[in-house]
């Protein structure tokens, strides 16, 4: 994806979250509720303000911020290489974030006859699956990645690494999917899921590091 599309994109997409919001705003309770538990139940309150706008304010910043990272990164040649799915990355960032938005609005305007947790889990589920590709594809940068000192001390262990954690978030993501039948339980494998697929990555580049320098003692 070009970055004009996604500016675009991503300009159409805010653009939408922000009318959302000044049309709901008044229609929402005071306070709103703003956070759920793994179990689905509602655990935290904002005011129907920042129910309203904190999430497009939010992401809109989080979208500037990503849009400038290729800018500002020293391996921004790097970046380059892989520009055009990480455009993508952030599009399909926007949209997940939205839909969270989405789903928050519809229980506070009384539409809650579902399951947070059930909801939320296909969409995150298919975001780390996308992140797994990323991660697949992406060159040794410092924003974007499995960035630890060992993987950017070396394209070898950058390389071998983040081909390890491509393979671990995408079947942490189809895992997930997988796991929505196992109701408010399906949560929980995901987080735990998501936690092995991250953990595993930053030992197994420590543990490259450590071959490669002995190999050129």
């Amino acid at each position: 994806m070009s970055n004009r599309t996604t500016l675009i994109l991503g300009g159409i997409l805010l653009g939408l979250s922000f009318l959302v919001a000044l049309t709901v705003y008044p229609q929402l309770p005071d306070p709103a509720a703003s956070h759920w538990g793994a179990n689905g139940e509602v655990n935290g309150y904002m005011s129907a303000f920042w129910a309203a706008f904190l999430m497009p304010l939010m992401t809109t910043g989080l979208f500037l911020l990503l849009m400038a990272v290729p800018s500002i990164d020293p391996l921004k040649a790097n970046i380059a290489q892989f520009r055009g799915i990480y455009n993508t990355f952030i599009v399909l960032f926007l949209v997940y974030m939205l839909y969270i938005y989405a789903l928050t609005l519809a229980w506070n305007l009384g539409y809650n006859n579902f399951d947070m947790g059930q909801a939320m889990l296909p969409a995150m589920s298919l975001f780390f699956i996308f992140l797994g590709v990323l991660i697949g594809r992406a060159k040794r940068n410092f924003f974007i990645g499995i960035r630890t000192p060992w993987t950017l001390s070396s394209d070898t262990v950058w390389a071998k690494t983040h081909a390890l954690g491509s393979k671990l978030f995408i079947g942490a993501g189809i895992l997930s999917l997988l796991s929505i039948p196992l109701g408010e339980n399906g949560m929980w494998v995901m987080m735990l899921l998501i936690l092995v697929a991250a953990v595993i990555p930053i030992v197994y580049s420590y543990v490259l590091w450590k071959r490669e320098i002995s190999t050129q003692a």
